[in-house]
């Protein structure tokens, strides 16, 4: 496939996955619009929603000024002044995300993968730049800037993963082909044994001590890539495990969760947006039930807690989903607390099954004990950036702090997780001793 070819297919598909994000947000509240207006209100309006909506999906901030007759309807005198939403609806930031990875799988398939990677990215930017610049209103203005730059950003992240996975899979046939290729060619053999008789003892000294010096590197980079792959492995442990326990949560508390949509009376139209809004924050809550997990849980408003050791909240924002907060005793907080030690620990003993003795880095108690302590850093530093991702203003008032705090997260997740991966790592290799 010829250069041109990959580039327009990379920005092809860049494009519906824009336009499929940009979908998600338009049809509902185009249908709220048909039914409440019938058709007669400016459709521009419903165009800027739907595009402040996708900024936000993505880490924009929207910085929204009420005038003062909405602010007395509403009864929230905190949102006379300006305020702004930094809140990512993390639902969007995933659907481009997990795209992303079917691009970058996509892209590693063909010959020309870097060039497909620009395409898709600069694709991506211009639809984001067309859209931010359409978008906004004198009510709700997202940030120019941070609408550019952070949904390419996104879709990059998503290609990167997408790469990642197709390293994974080994090399790709056309390397392997090429390597049998050379290893074949009977010039390539008579340059190599010309080569190896005319350099003699000087040059084959000289590879030994060249050998000699990265032996330490190379056992360091192998340790270094297997705390990557085992702590990536923790972290996706743990939010497997919060994806489950926010889905038994969910049903567990089905009938409050109705009660809280009847109270709302939104009507068939209005139920349907609230319905595609919660699933854009649906993402959100499996972060913030993690970090519950991990021990310091999050907060719905200034001066609220929601932890494993006790809940206490205020005046809560009406979603419907906010009514499946755990609020369980010290005892459940406590089990809780035992899902990043025994993800450390099944990351380790995957880690130390699969590789066996081919990570240099296991060979020694010390470089097992640095692996975990290294396993535990890539959890605490990815659940962290989940966490500070996945936080922040929600509204005007107490709905300023709205989340984890992704410093105790990050810190506590990794010395947990750690903890376990030293006990996976020592006493495994101790039962195989």
């Amino acid at each position: 496939m010829s250069r041109t070819s990959v580039a327009l297919l990379a920005a092809l598909e860049a494009l519906i996955v824009a336009a499929i994000g940009l979908g998600i947000c338009l049809v509902p509240i185009t249908i709220l619009w048909a039914a409440q207006y019938h058709l007669g209100a400016d459709f521009t309006v419903v165009w800027r929603s739907a595009a402040d909506i996708w900024l936000v999906g993505h880490g924009v901030n929207l910085t929204v000024a009420l005038d003062p007759q909405t602010v007395a309807q509403l009864g929230l005198p905190a949102a006379a002044a300006p305020f702004q939403v930094t809140i990512a609806l993390l639902g969007f930031a995933a659907l481009t995300v997990g795209l992303g990875v079917r691009t970058g799988l996509r892209a590693a398939e063909t010959d020309e993968r870097l060039i497909g990677a620009l395409s898709a990215v600069a694709a991506f930017a211009v639809i984001s730049t067309l859209v931010v610049l359409s978008s906004g209103s004198a009510i709700a203005q997202p940030s120019v800037w941070q609408g550019i730059v952070l949904p390419p950003f996104v879709y990059a992240l998503g290609i990167a993963v997408g790469f990642g996975f197709a390293a994974l899979r080994g090399p790709a046939p056309e390397d392997g082909e090429t390597g049998a290729r050379a290893d074949a060619s009977p010039g390539a053999s008579r340059e190599r044994a010309a080569g190896e008789s005319s350099s003699g003892g000087a040059v084959l000294s000289a590879l030994r001590s060249r050998t000699t010096t990265i032996e330490v590197p190379g056992a360091l980079r192998s340790g270094a890539l297997a705390a990557l792959r085992a702590g990536s492995a923790a972290t996706a442990v743990v939010i497997g495990i919060a994806a489950l326990l926010l889905a038994l949560l969910i049903f567990g508390h089905y009938g409050t969760i109705i009660s809280l949509y009847e109270q709302l009376q939104t009507g068939v139209a209005g139920g349907i947006a609230l319905t595609v809004g919660q699933l854009a924050v649906l993402p959100n809550l499996v972060v913030w039930t993690a970090s519950w997990l991990i021990g310091p849980g999050f907060a719905i408003g200034t001066g609220s807690s929601v932890g494993p050791l006790g809940t206490e909240l205020g005046p809560v924002p009406g979603l419907p989903l906010l009514g499946a907060i755990p609020t369980g005793g010290v005892a459940f907080g406590l089990v809780g607390l035992v899902v990043p030690l025994l993800a450390g620990f099944l990351s380790a003993a995957l880690l130390r099954s699969r590789t066996g003795g081919a990570v240099a880095a296991l060979h020694d108690l010390r470089g097992r004990i640095l692996t975990a302590v290294g396993i535990g850093v890539v959890a605490g530093v990815q659940l962290g950036l989940l966490a500070w991702w996945s936080s922040g203003s929600f509204g005007p008032g107490r709905l300023h702090d709205v989340g984890p705090h992704p410093w105790l997260v990050g810190a506590l997740a990794a010395a947990e997780v750690a903890v376990g991966a030293v006990v996976g790592l020592v006493m495994g290799a101790r039962d195989r001793r």
